[in-house]
């Protein structure tokens, strides 16, 4: 059990964040089932594991966000410990730890970043002088602002400098820009998506193609391969399976639980998209989120069986295609349930384990909306997952997804929501989602294991996943996010 005194004058959206709490650890960084109760200015957390761990908790960073943020690793012990000065301890180290790590290799810093660690070291050593105090608050505060803002400055100068380095090699990258399109653009708008993606996905969404059972409807995917094949654009389809009461048909779910016939179904699926679309498709994502979805009522161990069965079907329709895996809450935000007992990273090797020959992983940073989403992180989070995942061996492909308002999305999957998911910067509007889409792809795409990113669904004005998460708004209008992505590819594919 570990305790943590609250800083006094602590918000009430502070003190509610702080109910996602939980403890990680070990190398995937995976977060436990965690018992948090909150009690005169005090946080006590407590596990069934008894070792040490850091706890993670989202925190309001003044120009940062409301982000999920953890310590350093602590022990166990009776004392508490004052929970900002923790929080600015494990930030800090974090960011000195990769400044070093990168400038190592060769990452040349600016004056500007060098000067914002320096305060962030400073505003610390303060903290730690005079903790515990209502003062130490203020100054573990102040470092954990300048931590954040050297994060930033840092992953801007590493992304810039390792495409340099990349682009010197081969000054046109081939990388991956593009979104899902679940039906055909409107022709107004064309020529803009042509000079900002270089892809296009169709999802194949099963509970649009099969609503009814064997009563297949391939109109709207059929028009959409000949649109991109018109605009001479490579084509990735699904995922075929996306583990989502708005992507399952609702005839299945009266299967649910059944292995055996769920397993079936889900093959046959499969089987009939690519046998239709693999002359013009040879990339596909089979299925998505079956580390975390409960949506068919299978244990955590039928979901890695169901998930290599598909794997192996479309291997044998044909052995050459090019076949990827989705990871959904890559951070393993669903670990702090009872019910899980693969992390995202353990689910992934367990079946690149098994032998399954998979081209990709797709991670899912649809972050700021829950369930199916993850809780905000910073870009510096965002890095070291990548730079996790690529130690499997397998390149990753990113899915993108951030809000562009708080108000209800009437097209959204209505399990969805925005509440409990944390924000980034200032929060869910246009202007915001923009920039988040350009750091967020661009550092993905600068990564070397990184085979592209795909924007998780075109307009708000048809059924998507994730509230306002859209390229378009609901009047099919380009929202600023479009045009900060068309300048990721100007800036740094060539």
């Amino acid at each position: 059990m570990m305790s943590f005194h609250l800083p006094r004058e602590l918000s009430t959206l502070a003190s509610d964040a702080c109910r996602y709490a939980c403890i990680a650890g070990g190398y995937d960084h995976t977060p436990s089932p965690t018992q948090v109760r909150i009690q005169n200015e005090r946080l006590t957390v407590s596990r069934e594991l008894d070792e040490s761990g850091y706890l993670q908790t989202p925190w309001l960073i003044e120009g940062a966000g409301l982000l999920m943020n953890s310590t350093a690793t602590l022990m166990d012990r009776p004392t508490p410990y004052q929970l900002q000065v923790e929080l600015a301890r494990g930030k800090l180290n974090q960011v000195r730890n990769q400044v070093s790590e990168w400038k190592h290799v060769g990452l040349q810093t600016s004056p500007e970043m060098d000067e914002s660690l320096k305060q962030a070291i400073n505003f610390f050593g303060k903290a730690v002088l005079c903790a515990p105090s209502a003062e130490a608050d203020v100054l573990a505060m102040n470092s954990m602002k300048q931590s954040f803002r050297t994060a930033e400055l840092l992953i801007n100068l590493y992304v810039h400098q390792l495409f340099d380095v990349r682009r010197q090699r081969q000054p046109k990258l081939d990388s991956v820009i593009a979104t899902r399109l679940r039906s055909v653009p409107n022709p107004t708008i064309t020529p803009q998506l042509t000079q900002t993606l270089n892809a296009v996905n169709v999802p194949f969404t099963w509970k649009t193609i099969e609503p009814s059972e064997y009563n297949f409807n391939w109109t709207t995917a059929d028009a959409i391969v000949e649109w991109a094949t018109t605009h001479q654009m490579p084509i990735s389809a699904g995922p075929l399976i996306d583990l989502s009461v708005s992507g399952l048909p609702e005839w299945l779910l009266a299967w649910r639980g059944d292995y055996g016939s769920l397993t079936s179904f889900i093959c046959d699926y499969v089987e009939t998209v690519i046998h239709r679309y693999r002359d013009r498709i040879r990339r596909f994502t089979l299925i998505s989120a079956g580390n975390s979805s409960e949506v068919l009522g299978l244990s955590d161990d039928d979901q890695v069986r169901l998930t290599a069965r598909v794997v192996e079907a479309a291997m044998n329709i044909d052995p050459d295609l090019q076949l990827v895996l989705g990871i959904a809450q890559p951070w393993g935000d669903y670990m702090t349930s009872e019910d899980h007992t693969y992390s995202p990273f353990v689910f992934a090797d367990t079946l690149l384990r098994a032998g399954l020959q998979l081209s990709a992983l797709e991670l899912e940073w649809l972050m700021g909306c829950s369930p199916r989403g993850s809780f905000c992180r910073d870009l510096l989070e965002a890095s070291r997952q990548l730079d996790l995942f690529a130690l499997l061996g397998v390149p990753l492909q990113v899915a993108l997804s951030y809000p562009s308002s708080r108000a209800i999305d009437p097209n959204a999957d209505p399990h969805q929501q925005l509440a409990g998911a944390g924000y980034w910067h200032t929060g869910f509007t246009p202007d915001v989602q923009a920039e988040w889409a350009y750091h967020f792809s661009a550092l993905a795409l600068a990564k070397p294991a990184v085979w592209g990113v795909t924007w998780d669904h075109l307009c708000d004005s048809e059924p998507h996943l994730t509230p306002h998460g859209g390229l378009l708004d609901m009047q099919n209008r380009p929202k600023p996010a479009l045009a900060r992505l068309k300048q990721v590819r100007d800036t740094f594919l060539g």
